[in-house]
């Protein structure tokens, strides 16, 4: 697990935090579940991913991403004749990680791991600079005790953007 404990020291007064914007009710799956309660459990709560908990904390997060690559088509490396030998080119950790997902039939398979968690009283600046840094769209808001007690995504912090530009031109949202 990447915890993120970013110090507020550049949050003004008006930059809200995590715990502001996230959801707290917030679904998550255990590493046994398999794909079909997976997908049901984010299509059932239209989020776009869950995180996987296990003794009560988060071991992984799985996204929409992940079950959209299970279905996708998977390079499978070249076979190479040479001499009267037939070689593999090696397809690389890439290859290796398409296959993993393809082929996963429960939560812990499919999962993303290590992820990337944000304390609730980390900034809107913070997470977004997270999710753009990394690359990712949805990120577990934990306690000071590593507890899962929200989850933050895009969709909440464009939200937010939306209403505080309004609100710097006198409308509201």
């Amino acid at each position: 697990m990447t915890d993120i404990d970013l110090p507020a020291e550049d949050a003004t007064p008006t930059d809200p935090t995590v715990d502001q914007i996230m959801t707290t009710e917030v679904p998550s799956v255990g590493p046994d579940d398999p794909i079909a309660v997976v997908a049901r459990t984010l299509a059932d709560n239209r989020i776009t991913g869950v995180p996987v908990v296990e003794n009560g904390k988060i071991i992984g997060i799985i996204t929409e991403t992940d079950l959209i690559a299970r279905e996708a088509d998977v390079d499978v490396p070249t076979p190479v004749p040479f001499l009267d030998a037939i070689f593999m080119a090696d397809a690389g950790p890439e290859f290796e990680e398409e296959l993993r997902k393809v082929l996963a039939v429960n939560a812990r398979q499919i999962m993303t791991a290590p992820v990337f968690n944000i304390k609730n009283y980390a900034t809107l600046n913070q997470a977004a600079t997270l999710m753009i840094d990394e690359g990712i769209g949805t990120i577990p808001v934990v306690n000071d005790d590593l507890d899962l007690v929200g989850i933050v995504t895009r969709s909440d912090i464009v939200r937010v953007i939306a209403r505080l530009e309004n609100e710097d031109q006198g409308e509201h949202v």
